[in-house]
């Protein structure tokens, strides 16, 4: 299994949304590099719901309900979508304060790459995220 992190404005798509909502289409990524990484995610994945702009922190995690399909908000069909549901809510949400704060997650893309909305989560990087949540 791979982890993933994606970010959403709150006030566009919060993760009280996505709950009520119990699975949503990612769509609207026009990124080169998180197309990728949508095509990368694999049902049953795991995937960090991170609240950005307003309030930015990892607030969830989400898991991959079906994988990478075309977009059908796109005008070009090389742009992709994955369906995403709740899986768990983060116990105390991890601001980003606390991400850049913690030397260990020093080469985390949410820190390197702010702008990317679709990233890879290394394994120790979830594990720390983990436990930055209360979530071990």
């Amino acid at each position: 299994m791979a982890y993933w992190l994606v970010k959403s404005e709150p006030s566009t798509y919060s993760w009280e949304q996505l709950e009520k909502d119990k699975q949503t289409m990612w769509d609207g990524v026009r990124n080169y590099a998180a197309r990728l990484h949508l095509k990368g995610m694999k049902k049953g994945d795991e995937v960090l719901f991170y609240h950005s702009n307003e309030g930015t922190e990892i607030v969830g995690i989400a898991k991959v309900a079906k994988e990478f399909y075309p977009d059908p908000t796109a005008e070009d069909d090389t742009w992709v979508v994955v369906d995403l549901k709740p899986y768990k809510k983060i116990k105390k949400p991890v601001t980003l304060a606390q991400v850049k704060a913690d030397k260990r997650l020093t080469n985390m893309a949410l820190v390197r790459l702010g702008r990317l909305s679709v990233q890879p989560v290394t394994d120790t990087e979830w594990e720390i995220i983990m436990e930055l949540g209360d979530m071990k």
